[in-house]
């Protein structure tokens, strides 16, 4: 076993690729329209060079490193040559503030920062005097405005121009002595309250998941992989990297809002996804469905039951007949294999996870023929968990755990983990790493359970259960999904906790409600007068009650308030994995939250006094 974890080590695996493929395209990049690929022969000429400049820049093993920027060939370069160097990676999300930069960039002592675009240089410039470990600032960018440091500034293209020959011999020892008890990456998780915890993964955790999902899934060398969620996160990081020691070829999107035309132009055959990626895609189908004739919308659910019945024959690994088979081919011919083109049309499955997906969501894709594979993980965990695999795909539920991954259901309910995946610890909390593990077994956090056939289902997180002041228990995140299915409702914040009933923020779809707006003679001045419309809200109402009819009546949001700005990153409402910062949230619109509530504080007091 030990061999063939040595055989898995990551420098291992990107070097057998650099050798075996070197006139491959190993990573492309979009600028100005069009994808520039790299090939792996160049790719590995650029990693040694960026490896000898960190050494020569004073990077000792397991130094760290910290990337602040938004996915680019450059981010992967840095991580990669880091590797070869024997550095310890610390991304920061590109969207983090200055202050959390520092925070990041002070607990993990990182001595190089390399960003990304103006933007996090200036952030980065406003923090530089107060990081004492900070020796070096590295600009992605030629277009970098530069100004004052009180460290050192490079370009990112000077350092594959320096004459850093003499490193050689340094390099070669350290990768001769590298081992898989390297760290090869603290993770700051984002965290929904408290400080972020840095997540410290070695080269055993990574040598784990790359093993375990090359014997569950097939990629082959090659194979297009879009890199579209941010590489900051595990999800799309440990993905990436997997591809990549699989000799796939990874495209690189800076702007996550180029996603469609990035799916159509560079077309890959996986791309990773959450679920609200997912939900809008649906939602955008929905939405032109409903508007279109009669005939054309019979003709599409006709398509889509076609679709259904090739899923749960292909997954039970039954044959159709032939009429059935001729009908599925008409309809996918028709509609469904249209719906794919939207996603490029090459894609063989999708991975899917950082939160729940809907039930409905989920069986639309499947129907179409975008297998995806709902999944689950942590950044505790190298990322998966457990993941629905094709064969064995449930529309309900994560799939199963991971082969070398154990699963047991503790006290509450909550998800228990062992595994060479499982982290290390937290970087500098020992107090909280001892915490976060009992008897061995990492807490997920998660409640969930383990069907008769070994599959994880997913209830909710144990922290984020509201409990009203009836007793009853919610889970927010289940109400949400099933809430934000409605082609109208672009976000939802649930509110539940201590209060005698469910109510939501909601943020429309507004593109979708003002088309609305205009077929129904609404006349408006701006969002906030749109939202205000009796009309809208009755319109609203209306669509709530056809969406939560599968939600038991404690369950279905009660009152709503409309918002007239989506919730954001940059004001704090959102994790950089989008999950919704629920206390942030609560705090900034607490005025619209006890309004829902007060007009019922009143009944109710105007009732008690009418019966004394």
């Amino acid at each position: 076993m030990t061999q063939l974890l040595e055989d898995l080590h990551l420098v291992d695996l990107i070097q057998d690729q650099i050798k075996a493929l070197p006139e491959q395209p190993a990573i492309s990049y979009r600028e100005q329209g069009r994808w520039h690929p790299i090939s792996w022969r160049e790719l590995g000429d650029n990693l040694t060079q960026l490896a000898k400049v960190m050494i020569h820049l004073g990077i000792e093993t397991q130094d760290k490193i910290a990337i602040f920027a938004q996915n680019s060939e450059r981010w992967a370069m840095t991580d990669l040559a880091g590797m070869q160097c024997r550095s310890v990676v610390v991304p920061i999300y590109p969207t983090n503030t200055a202050d959390q930069a520092r925070y990041i960039i002070n607990d993990a002592g990182a001595k190089l920062l390399f960003v990304g675009d103006q933007e996090q240089y200036d952030k980065a410039l406003e923090v530089a005097s107060e990081c004492p470990s900070l020796t070096n600032i590295i600009l992605m960018k030629s277009s970098i405005t530069q100004g004052n440091s009180p460290v050192v500034q490079h370009y990112f293209h000077q350092l594959l121009e320096y004459d850093v020959d003499y490193c050689q011999p340094l390099l070669q020892e350290r990768l001769a002595s590298r081992s898989l008890d390297d760290l090869i990456t603290l993770i700051y998780t984002s965290g929904t309250t408290g400080e972020p915890k840095g997540v410290m993964l070695d080269y055993r955790n990574f040598a784990s998941t790359t093993r375990q999902h090359s014997r569950i899934l097939s990629f082959n060398a090659g194979e297009r992989s879009l890199a579209f969620l941010p590489l900051s996160h595990v999800f799309e990081r440990g993905w990436t990297l997997f591809a990549l020691g699989r000799g796939g070829h990874v495209g690189f999107l800076e702007n996550p809002a180029e996603v469609q035309k990035a799916l159509t132009e560079f077309k890959p055959a996986v791309m990773c996804a959450v679920p609200r990626f997912y939900e809008k895609v649906y939602s955008a189908v929905a939405d032109k469905v409903g508007k279109a004739p009669a005939p054309r919308r019979f003709l599409f659910y006709w398509a889509l039951r076609q679709g259904r019945i090739r899923f749960e024959a292909a997954n039970r690994g039954r044959r159709l007949n032939p009429a059935r088979q001729q009908l599925v081919n008409l309809a996918d011919k028709l509609v469904l294999s249209k719906l794919r083109d939207v996603l490029g049309g090459e894609i063989r499955f999708m991975p899917c996870g950082g939160a729940k997906l809907d039930d409905v969501v989920h069986e639309f894709f499947q129907s179409v023929g975008i297998t995806l594979l709902c999944g689950y993980g942590m950044t505790e965990t190298t990322a998966t968990i457990s993941c629905g695999l094709p064969g064995s795909i449930r529309l309900q539920g994560n799939g199963r755990p991971m082969p070398e991954v154990q699963v047991k259901i503790g006290d509450d309910n909550e998800i228990l983990v062992k595994g060479d995946t499982v982290m290390k610890g937290y970087y500098n909390r020992p107090d909280d790493t001892d915490a976060v593990f009992v008897d061995g077994w990492l807490r997920t956090g998660d409640a969930g359970r383990l069907d008769d056939e070994g599959h994880l289902h997913i209830t909710d997180r144990i922290k984020e259960l509201m409990k009203t002041s009836n007793g009853k228990y919610i889970a927010p995140q289940r109400v949400e999904g099933m809430v934000a299915r409605d082609p109208l409702i672009e976000q939802v914040a649930v509110v539940a906790e201590a209060r005698n009933y469910v109510s939501a923020l909601i943020v429309p779809a507004f593109e979708s409600l003002e088309s609305w707006a205009k077929e129904k003679g609404i006349k408006y001045k701006d969002p906030l007068d749109l939202i205000q419309h009796s009309d809208v809200v009755e319109h609203f109402e209306q669509r709530l009650k056809e969406v939560q009819q599968e939600l038991a009546k404690f369950e279905q949001v009660k009152k709503f308030t409309l918002l007239p700005r989506e919730f954001c990153m940059k004001r704090g409402e959102l994790t950089p994995t989008l999950k919704l910062r629920r206390k942030v949230i609560n705090e900034r619109f607490s005025e619209e939250i006890d309004a829902m509530y007060s007009k019922a504080k009143k009944l109710v007091e105007r009732k008690k006094a009418s019966l004394k």
